[in-house]
């Protein structure tokens, strides 16, 4: 890295609370450093206290840009200048470009999801998924499952105060695309063990499962699933969550979170650099292996 730094080295940053886990860091460096690119990528810890002093720093500071992770997805948009039509849909974003001091929100989580779940051999067009979680990650994964062609969604959330966010999501699914989604209190575990045991995939888009939360899953216990479940996971840091580790002893094919950081990273390196992330490289450099 520090052969790398120069007088014209571009930064790039990652805001996000906690994030000293986080493996962007080292992907994107790697990624810049694979093509020459001459960019520096940094995470910072940010929460929302902070995140409007932060992007007042990225215009000052003429950054490159930034991603944005938990707890800003949802929240950033208001010191922006512009959002994407895919960030507008979701209410959230997760990557931002600054374009000569004009900042635009874009948002790759969804995208980066479903070409992960492509990568693995796992087709989910035209059938049915359960999903827990209605923040920034939950939306953008929500939102464009629909558009690809997912039949059919059963969204969970706790009535916390992404409820009402959960709710127009599902009405933006239902009136803007083919699939039908249905929302549910998490707290009907009997509803949710119901409408697992009558789908595809089941997703946690939610941060349960990494630090402080370490250790904890949404589900009670081995009779949610069945061995010819996917169990998918945002989570990456630890890489098998307590739900996949329970899911593996059932016999499910599992699927955490990296591929997925992978591929909405791929997606923002080239909203920054107008080049195509070396993809099988990092996924060595990553250590990505699948079930």
């Amino acid at each position: 890295m520090a052969e790398r730094i120069t007088g014209h080295t571009e930064l790039i940053g990652l805001m996000a609370y906690p994030i000293r886990h986080s493996s962007s860091p080292a992907m994107q460096n790697e990624a810049f450093a694979k093509l020459g690119l001459d960019y520096a990528y940094l995470a910072f810890e940010v929460d929302n206290d902070t995140l409007e002093d932060a992007i007042k720093g990225l215009r000052a500071l003429r950054m490159k840009g930034s991603n944005v992770s938990m707890p800003n997805k949802t929240v950033v948009h208001k010191y922006l200048d512009k959002l994407s039509p895919a960030a507008e849909l979701c209410g959230a974003v997760n990557t931002i470009v600054n374009d000569n001091g004009v900042l635009t929100g874009h948002i790759t989580d969804g995208i980066g999801y479903m070409q992960s779940l492509k990568d693995n051999n796992i087709d989910v067009i035209g059938k049915k998924m359960t999903i827990v979680g209605a923040g920034g990650a939950g939306t953008a994964i929500e939102i464009q499952a629909a558009l690809d062609g997912v039949k059919e969604m059963s969204i969970f959330n706790r009535k916390d105060e992404f409820w009402a966010n959960a709710e127009a999501t599902v009405k933006k699914i239902n009136e803007n695309t083919q699939c039908k989604a249905t929302l549910y209190d998490l707290a009907d575990l009997d509803k949710l063990k119901e409408e697992i045991a009558d789908s595809y995939l089941f997703a946690n888009a939610t941060g349960v499962g990494m630090k402080p939360l370490e250790g904890q899953t949404y589900i009670p216990d081995k009779s949610f699933f069945r061995p010819d479940l996917i169990v998918t996971d945002v989570v990456y840091s630890p890489r098998e969550t307590a739900m996949l580790k329970m899911a593996k002893e059932v016999g499910c094919k599992t699927m955490n979170g990296l591929g997925m950081m992978l591929f909405q990273g791929a997606a923002a390196f080239e909203l920054w650099t107008g080049q195509q992330m070396p993809i099988e490289h990092m996924k060595e450099v990553l250590d990505i292996k699948y079930d």
